[in-house]
């Protein structure tokens, strides 16, 4: 089993511990590889601590975005509106969602990046030098545990994954969120020196259409994962924040590519009424032209393919046409038509 860090359930009438996987890697690789791999089937979704990647590079990060978000709003409108690359405030996508959030979407790319940072920084050179640092180094420890990943499956190519990452036509993005405390006056504490507030959603519930994610964020709660919780029944679970680790996601790509094996997580962000939040997720994609379809080794006569391919520009124009919350990955299930020819 894999090894848990302990947080709350929580549903309408309790709360309850669950375990959310954890992976050191400063542990044998062959163990964590097979813990990689659990974690993926039962929750898709673990925390990652002993990562490698450089304290003062995340605190460099942290700082060039807090710098942004603390700019007058006409100078962060600058850098907008979202097409969808650009800052944002609650508009999210094209569909209708809104959040309580503001945020910059990037591409990964850094000419793309060295671009848009004339409009988002008053230090262009230095805010492209640190995301640019700081993407090599999350798309490193990505492709890491892509490969760790593929070893636990027992792949015959064990950078099947991690080959799409490091394609210099990657589709890969950087997305920074900014969860501006939404009742600062709110003055109701609990007996244990909380505050106690009405539940607001910053982020609406969704799955990550990419292969994976690799979210960090400041010490304030607000992430949650649907799980199954102790009744059987699907329920929210906060998880609780940790400076020092990243969180890793399962996207829809990589449970398309397993046949299904893996499990592309449902998770949202609930705002803060007293502190701000702010999180930083590298979405690892592939280059839009790449066919997305179960790999050979996990299709087989007793586990036939469940999805039809498709390439990660024809998903992506799909998931632009739906609402956040949409079970998109359903729409190209074997069973279903190849064309879809109308969408709600």
């Amino acid at each position: 089993m894999v090894v848990p860090s302990i947080s709350p359930v929580c549903n309408q009438t309790a709360c309850h511990a669950v375990g959310i996987p954890v992976i050191d890697l400063s542990k044998p690789r062959t163990n964590m590889s097979r813990l990689i791999v659990e974690a993926c089937e039962e929750v898709g979704f673990f925390k990652v601590i002993n990562h490698g990647v450089s304290k003062i590079l995340i605190e460099r990060m942290e700082s060039i975005a807090l710098e942004f978000f603390s700019l007058p709003a006409q100078e962060k409108e600058k850098a907008g509106p979202p097409t969808p690359l650009g800052y944002g405030v609650r508009n999210i996508g094209f569909s209708g969602d809104v959040g309580e959030l503001e945020y910059l979407l990037l591409h990964a790319n850094p000419s793309s990046i060295s671009h848009k940072a004339k409009v988002i920084s008053k230090e262009p050179s230095f805010f492209s030098y640190v995301v640019n640092e700081y993407v090599a180094a999350v798309r490193h420890l990505s492709c890491e545990l892509l490969d760790m990943l593929a070893e636990g499956l027992k792949l015959r190519d064990i950078t099947a994954f991690s080959t799409l990452l490091r394609d210099l036509e990657s589709d890969s993005l950087l997305r920074i969120n900014h969860y501006p405390p939404w009742n600062k006056n709110n003055n109701n504490v609990t007996k244990n020196g909380n505050k106690c507030d009405g539940a607001r959603i910053g982020f609406g519930e969704h799955s990550d259409p990419q292969i994976i994610s690799v979210l960090r964020s400041n010490d304030v709660e607000g992430l949650q994962v649907l799980t199954l919780g102790p009744g059987g029944d699907h329920v929210w679970a906060p998880v609780a924040p940790d400076p020092d680790a990243f969180f890793i996601n399962v996207g829809d790509l990589l449970q398309a590519m397993t046949n299904g094996r893996l499990l592309s997580v449902r998770h949202r962000a609930m705002a803060n009424s007293y502190k701000e939040r702010q999180s930083i997720i590298f979405f690892g994609a592939p280059p839009l032209h790449s066919l997305i379809s179960p790999l050979p080794d996990t299709v087989s006569p007793a586990n036939p393919r469940k999805y039809n391919p498709f390439t990660w520009s024809e998903y992506k124009k799909t998931m632009y046409q739906l609402r956040l919350s949409h079970n998109r990955l359903d729409l190209f299930r074997a069973d279903e038509p190849l064309e879809i020819k109308a969408l709600d």
